[in-house]
């Protein structure tokens, strides 16, 4: 027996025939923007909104867009929030399940094209959309950002840039980088 996966906080499923005729939008409401904040470990996201036109292709449904939001991030040196814009662009396409070939060997090597990496698996005769934005989203969201309080907050903890040290010990060490 196999785990479903966890409920997604952004739902939008889409019908895969017939395919919606015009741009899809997906707007986050105040409780999805929360309960996604959480997920990604955000102080808050307080706008969401995303673009997406779907087409039809052979072996897949390809969705191209535009995702922009606004958040509120923990800055990775003081963890005090600031805010971030998000512009990204969404470029996704769904494959049934049925159409998806795997090689039989589970050990084997698969070589990943450039465009295998934005592949998303559905079964039956809907997707969705909405999970698809969320982890584009969540894939934006750049751990390592520094607010506006970071070098205060390198200061207050003693950490210096490479090249500020000083005493003996610094001097030792730059004299050593020389050689």
């Amino acid at each position: 027996m196999t785990a479903s996966p966890p409920p997604s906080e952004l739902t939008r499923m889409i019908r895969t025939r017939p395919l919606p005729a015009g741009p899809v939008t997906i707007e986050a409401s105040a409780e999805e923007r929360a309960a996604l904040a959480t997920r990604f470990g955000l102080g808050a996201v307080q706008s969401l909104r995303a673009e997406v036109e779907l087409e039809q292709r052979p072996r897949a449904i390809r969705a191209t867009g535009h995702l922009h939001a606004e958040i509120m991030q923990p800055c990775a040196v003081s963890g005090e929030d600031f805010p971030v814009t998000i512009d990204e662009p969404i470029e996704l396409r769904f494959v049934e399940e049925s159409l998806r070939t795997l090689p039989q060997d589970e050990d084997a090597e698969i070589e990943l094209e450039a465009d295998d990496c934005d592949e998303i698996d559905y079964a039956g005769e809907m997707f969705d959309l909405g999970e698809a934005v969320a982890q584009t989203l969540g894939l934006a969201i750049d751990p390592y950002a520094e607010g506006p309080e970071a070098d205060a907050a390198r200061k207050a903890a003693g950490i210096v840039a490479e090249g500020e040290q000083d005493g003996p010990l610094a001097a030792m060490l730059a004299a050593l980088k020389k050689d």
